[in-house]
């Protein structure tokens, strides 16, 4: 991927970073679950990033802000847990994690600039007719993840 020296979408503002936090720990306390320091830092780094990270660019950052030094199998498991609960997605062809802040359970869709990386996250649906097609052949759907690479109209 190349990168191309043009602006795009600012960073999350620390409001709306520090409303997604307390709604994913209100949602996780719902669910019987812990919300551990470690998961709620993987979280916010996602959440500032307001971009795809890969699992190992957290533990620099985890550094990088006076945090102690985390280790991989701690991001690691972190990035399970909030993909089982829906706050993150794993953008496959990247290799890479991104922070959602969608209600619920849903589809993973999104168009991915091979330009400037920037990844914008779609509500086609198209999960639902797959599940029901896959179904409709005998096959168990787990899940569903479509990825559109292309450039984006700002790098066009």
């Amino acid at each position: 991927m190349t990168t191309c020296s043009h602006v795009h979408a600012s960073s999350p503002t620390a409001q709306a970073i520090a409303t997604a936090l307390s709604v994913a720990e209100a949602k996780c306390i719902a669910q019987g679950e812990r919300w551990t320091p470690p998961r709620r830092r993987t979280y916010e780094l996602l959440l500032q990033a307001g971009a795809p990270v890969k699992a190992y660019d957290l533990l620099s950052d985890y550094a990088a802000e006076g945090e102690p030094p985390a280790k991989p199998p701690t991001i690691y498991r972190a990035l399970d847990f909030l993909l089982a609960h829906d706050l993150v997605h794993r953008i496959e062809s990247l290799n890479a994690f991104l922070a959602c802040t969608a209600d619920g359970a849903h589809f993973a869709e999104f168009l991915i600039c091979d330009c400037c990386g920037g990844v914008e996250e779609l509500a086609l649906g198209i999960g639902g007719p797959a599940a029901a097609a896959a179904s409709h052949r005998g096959f168990t759907a787990v899940r569903t993840v479509l990825e559109v690479h292309g450039i984006c109209a700002a790098c066009a």
